[in-house]
């Protein structure tokens, strides 16, 4: 039987997680004509797309992700790279946007990065990067992701305390978050979801974006460079790290093994199990989502030295604590050097005082150390 504080827990996390009423349940595509440009072809020409079996085409594309990582996540850095200065917008994905939250915000101006993502879509809003800057004088900074369906001001506050330690900050904007939402969708939906191949493509562009990012933040004299990732932005953070060797700390909040054993077991994801379980099972889904997945590229990871942070939940019910155990279990299979906390609480409630000032102290304090000894 569970503990008083544990059903207590499980129960804040249930509210929680039912208070975005605006979950659609899409059923499941293929999405094929997304790898229309992706590398890793084996031979065969740009366009090609199979005329049947979708999924053993799909199968075999993540077993030539997996091989040849480095050319899956390479690119071509943005030659637009600009800062646009702005107000400040919530982008809330509530069916009702809180309009304190909103009137917080108004009046509020900051500078925004702004480049032509390498990898584009068919919307031209994702299609345009965008990063809030966050800027400090010296050597350090460091790119953070946000988690799934977060507004745009989320970790704002997080980004300022680590100005004060004098580490630069580039808040990414995921793809279809915020203002690279597709004008068709009122939530992240298209970042995973039902949809195998936009599901790979937009982890590709993630990853791509970061190491955008970097590449601006060097032009800009920083040289000691970090990721900072929450939940997916976590597993984005770490397909970055594993692909670029500019990465020296990471700083994972929320971490896992697969994409599909979180969309699979997560609370936050039944919408999507739901749209797939009819027509797939968890054993295909991790094959068809192989080549996104952190339990893929920890040989890779471990090519370049940096020190690691991974922060999980004892009681999370989106990314399960056994998941997170097995990710920590390879970083010590792999003998990385990393630090590990277990959080008395859950996934959402992470958010929630007094866990969010638990999980912050954890994280300044881990990356100000780090940073000073690389």
């Amino acid at each position: 039987m569970p503990s008083r504080y544990q059903q207590w827990m499980y129960d804040w996390e249930t509210r929680l997680t039912s208070v975005d009423n605006n979950r659609v349940v899409r059923p499941l595509e293929w999405g094929v004509e997304w790898a229309w440009d992706w590398p890793c072809r084996n031979g065969f020409a740009p366009g090609y797309l199979p005329e049947a079996d979708s999924e053993k085409f799909l199968r075999e594309y993540n077993r030539r992700i997996v091989a040849s990582s480095d050319e899956f996540y390479s690119y071509k850095s943005p030659s637009d790279f600009r800062l646009e200065r702005r107000e400040v917008q919530v982008f809330s994905t509530r069916e009702v946007p809180d309009p304190k939250l909103e009137a917080r915000v108004r009046g509020i101006y900051a500078d925004f990065l702004r480049f032509t993502s390498p990898v584009q879509t068919p919307y031209s809003e994702n299609n345009l990067a965008n990063a809030r800057w966050f800027p400090a004088r010296g050597r350090r900074a460091m790119v953070l992701l946000p988690h799934w369906n977060s507004d745009a001001i989320a970790y704002t506050g997080l980004c300022r305390v680590l100005n004060l330690l004098g580490i630069a900050v580039l808040r990414l904007s995921m793809p279809y978050h915020e203002i690279r939402m597709p004008a068709d969708t009122r939530r992240a939906d298209y970042a995973v979801s039902a949809n195998i191949g936009r599901t790979l493509d937009a982890c590709r562009q993630a990853v791509v974006d970061v190491r955008c990012c970097l590449d601006w933040l060097e032009q800009q004299g920083y040289n000691r460079l970090g990721i900072m990732g929450t939940s997916l932005g976590s597993c984005y953070s770490f397909l970055a790290a594993a692909h670029d060797p500019r990465i020296q700390v990471a700083a994972f909040n929320h971490a896992s093994t697969n994409v599909a054993d979180v969309v699979w077991h997560g609370q936050s994801t039944r919408h999507i199990r739901e749209g797939l379980e009819s027509q797939i099972d968890l054993d295909r889904l991790r094959a068809l989502w192989s080549g996104i997945s952190p339990i893929s590229y920890f040989e890779q990871f471990a090519r370049w030295p940096k020190k690691s942070l991974i922060i999980y939940a004892k009681y999370d019910m989106t990314f399960l604590p056994e998941l997170s155990r097995d990710a920590v279990a390879e970083f010590e299979r792999y003998g990385l050097d990393h630090k590990v906390v277990v959080l008395p609480c859950g996934h959402y409630t992470t958010g929630e005082t007094p866990y969010k000032y638990i999980d912050g102290w954890q994280l300044v304090s881990f990356l100000r150390t780090a940073f000073e000894s690389v």
